[in-house]
C-alpha cells in the first residue's frame, strides 16, 4: 500500500453514529496507517456524545484524541443556514503537535454567545475547504450511492453529477445531503472525496491510499471561493 504521496496533507474524516458505536470498526487503526503515512487526520463526529465517547476509545490506546467545538478557537463561526468562514487555527496547531482532533458538530454564534447545532456533513466540507484537505471522507450507512434506476452501486462521480443525482427524490433525504456536502467540497478545493461504509473493515485505508472503491468517490469540479 503506497500512501507517500499524501504525506503532509490533511484528511477529514466525517463519522456517522454507526461507525462510532461499532466496537468491530477499524477507524482508529486506520488513524494510525494515515498517521504513519505522514497524514493529518480530522474527525468530525456526527454528535457531541459521539463526539466525547471517540475521544475516550481512542485515547484508551493513543492518547492523541482531542475534542474540539465550534467554540474553541471560534473554530466554526455560525452563519445563516449553517456555518460561517472556518477559523482552523487550533486545528493547524493540534495536527502540528500531533493530535487528532475530533471536532463536534456545533458552530459558535458570538454575538448570541451561544451554541448552535449544525449537520456534520456540512462541517466536514468546510473544515475539508479550510485545511486545504487532499481527501474528505463521509462515512454512510448505504456504502455508496446506487443508480435510482438500477440499483447498481456507482463508484465515481463528478461534483457536477452529484450535485444533480443529489435532486433526485428517490436517493434517500440524508445522502442527498452527504452528497452535496461532498460535492461542494470537492469544488471549494478538497483533492476529492469518498462516501462509504465505515463498519468496512480499513475503509478510510482502501478508499483513501489505494485506487481501490468500496464507497463512491466525487472528484473534478472547479475550486471555488471558500
Amino acid at each position: 500500500m503506497s500512501g507517500e504521496r499524501f504525506s503532509g496533507t490533511t484528511f477529514v474524516l466525517r463519522c456517522d453514529r454507526e461507525t462510532a458505536n461499532a466496537q468491530e470498526a477499524t477507524l482508529f487503526a486506520d488513524i494510525d496507517v494515515l498517521r504513519e503515512k505522514g497524514v493529518g487526520a480530522v474527525i468530525v463526529a456526527p454528535d457531541a456524545p459521539s463526539a466525547r465517547a471517540l475521544v475516550m476509545r481512542m485515547n484508551l490506546s493513543q492518547n492523541r484524541a482531542v475534542g474540539v467545538t465550534g467554540a474553541d478557537g471560534a473554530l466554526l463561526p455560525h452563519a445563516a443556514g449553517g456555518v460561517g468562514a472556518v477559523q482552523p487555527e487550533v486545528l493547524l496547531a493540534l495536527l502540528e503537535a500531533g493530535f487528532v482532533p475530533i471536532v463536534e458538530p456545533v458552530a459558535y454564534a458570538p454575538i448570541a454567545a451561544r451554541e448552535e447545532l449544525v449537520e456534520a456533513d456540512e462541517v466536514a466540507r468546510a473544515v475539508g475547504i479550510a485545511l486545504h484537505a487532499s481527501r474528505a471522507i463521509f462515512f454512510h450507512r448505504a456504502g455508496s450511492v446506487a443508480n435510482p434506476l438500477t440499483n447498481d452501486p456507482i463508484f465515481e462521480l463528478t461534483a457536477a453529477e452529484a450535485l444533480a443525482l443529489a435532486d433526485d427524490e428517490r436517493v434517500a433525504p440524508d445522502l442527498r445531503a452527504t452528497m452535496r456536502a461532498a460535492a461542494r467540497g470537492v469544488r471549494g478545493g478538497i483533492g476529492a472525496a469518498e462516501i462509504c461504509d465505515g463498519r468496512i473493515a480499513h475503509a478510510a485505508v482502501i478508499e483513501l491510499l489505494t485506487e481501490q472503491h468500496v464507497g463512491t468517490r466525487v472528484t473534478g469540479g472547479v475550486v471555488l471561493a471558500a
